[in-house]
């Protein structure tokens, strides 16, 4: 799935799902709900259907093992990451990214080591 074709946000469930799937590469709906956080409550029936939205939306897909269903991104972290970038840029900075790293930089808690590698970063630019 190309970034172009993203044509929505993940919900923040979807988000969460996508991020332990995108971890492990593929995982049932007991791999997802073992990755989340213990104070996490997501019912297997939650999980199970979220997963069934995200493969209608061909976000992942899905093959049989045994009597589970192992579930496989299509959407790569990388394509999202540049998606949803690409739509904050556009939507919330007027389309200026230099306005979206300006904030960035001055509202975050950055370390020195951050410092230097966005600077080592902008000079390899």
């Amino acid at each position: 799935m190309s970034k172009k074709s993203l044509s929505h946000l993940l919900t923040e469930v979807e988000l969460e799902i996508m991020n332990i799937l995108w971890f492990l590469n593929e995982g049932s709906v007991r791999d997802v709900l073992a990755h989340l956080p213990e104070e996490r409550n997501l019912a297997y029936t939650s999980a199970s259907t979220m997963l069934r939205i995200l493969e209608k939306k061909k976000i992942v897909c899905s093959r049989k093992d045994g009597k589970s269903h192992i579930y496989i991104p299509v959407l790569q972290k990388q394509d999202y990451e540049e998606s949803t970038l690409s739509h904050v840029v556009t939507n919330v900075f007027g389309g200026t990214p230099s306005s979206l790293v300006k904030r960035l930089v001055r509202t975050s808690d950055l370390s020195d080591d951050e410092r230097d590698a966005i600077k080592k970063i902008l000079a390899e630019l």
